[in-house]
């Protein structure tokens, strides 16, 4: 099968292909022999982070490296279709199992397939994405939420996650939209995609109270859950809370921090909604976390500008930067994956539950 090339270019004026080029070689350095992608060299690795990773080097024409990264998450899968929090090398650090970071290896083989037509690889291991949904949709709830982890003894969390719902509604979409590429349809999935949509957009106080975390505001636009005036609205009324006006995204609301990783996935945010002036804005601000050897600093703390923490650079942010730029100049094939009109995702109906008393406004 050929499979298609794909080769981002950088953003005109903001991020040229040369400096795409050194990231997506830094990014391939930090890839272990069996293919696991750390936060950093010597640093553990969360398969969530992992495939956001892979999904980068997707889109910067790393293909091998991205398949040996899919290939390392087939490998490790367990049994009932998980994976743990962290790992370090073959040691598992953390043994939380994080339904939302279970999920999203539907989202990255799904970029995958969009981006290179790949079908048999990625029919080759649709079976670790029908493991990995059915496990996450065990813990959905009567009210379309679902749990976010299960502990190390095997206990349940008893609420759900805004953030982690919201992306593994997008999961949910991804995971459909393979299925209907390859010929496998699961009912049960959309279902549960549009019970899950519903909460996210509609019934905010079923989640946990995380309203200071940035991801918390922008992640249900990002998912599809909230499009048009409603996704716009969300990001008009939490903008001034969010963002530090010429830096970048605040990780958190009550301090002046702001994480590149953050900035570049509320670039995607607002491309989803079609707000693309404020992205390319917002997109500059990442340039001031870039470093010569393509990495970027994971934080900036203001007004002094100190790095924070310590001296850290970490993948998963030099991936969120990567994956903006893609949406920002539509270079692959996935790079509307994330964007409410580009027709990428099957379109998963709201449909609340037969007692849902819809809060006032929303």
């Amino acid at each position: 099968m050929t499979i298609l090339a794909t080769k981002l270019g950088g953003v005109p004026g903001l991020l040229s292909a040369e400096q795409v080029a050194t990231s997506a070689d830094f990014l391939a350095g930090l890839q272990r022999p069996n293919g696991q992608l750390p936060w950093f060299d010597g640093g553990h690795c969360d398969p969530w982070n992992h495939v956001e990773v892979a999904m980068a080097l997707t889109v910067a024409g790393r293909q091998d490296a991205a398949r040996a990264a899919y290939r390392w998450l087939a490998a490790t899968q367990l049994g009932d279709g998980s994976w743990f929090n962290y790992y370090r090398g073959d040691d598992v650090t953390d043994a939380r199992l994080d339904t939302n970071v279970c999920a999203y290896v539907a989202a990255g083989l799904c970029h995958y397939l969009l981006a290179t037509d790949d079908v048999d690889f990625v029919a080759e291991h649709f079976g670790v994405v029908e493991r990995a949904i059915d496990f996450v949709l065990r813990w959905q709830l009567d009210d379309g939420t679902i749990r976010w982890s299960i502990d190390a003894a095997g206990r349940p969390e008893a609420y759900a996650l805004l953030t982690g719902s919201s992306s593994i509604y997008h999961s949910l979409r991804c995971a459909i939209t393979l299925g209907e590429r390859l010929g496998s349809d699961h009912p049960a999935w959309v279902r549960a995609a549009e019970r899950l949509g519903h909460a996210v957009a509609h019934h905010p106080g079923a989640f946990a109270p995380k309203n200071e975390f940035a991801m918390d505001w922008y992640y249900p636009v990002i998912s599809g859950a909230l499009t048009g005036e409603a996704g716009a609205r969300r990001i008009r009324d939490g903008w001034e809370r969010h963002v530090m006006t010429g830096y970048g995204v605040r990780c958190v609301s009550t301090n002046d921090w702001v994480t590149a990783a953050e900035t570049a996935e509320c670039v995607l945010a607002l491309d989803a909604i079609g707000l693309t002036g404020e992205a390319l804005e917002l997109f500059e601000q990442t340039n001031r976390h870039r470093r010569d050897d393509g990495a970027y600093w994971t934080g900036l703390a203001y007004p002094e500008r100190v790095i924070f923490p310590g001296d850290e650079v970490t993948s998963y942010t030099v991936a969120a930067v990567l994956l903006a730029a893609d949406a920002l100049t539509s270079s692959s094939g996935a790079s509307g994956m994330f964007r409410h009109d580009a027709g990428v995702l099957v379109d998963v109906a709201d449909v609340a539950e037969p007692d849902c008393v819809r809060l006032v406004g929303a």
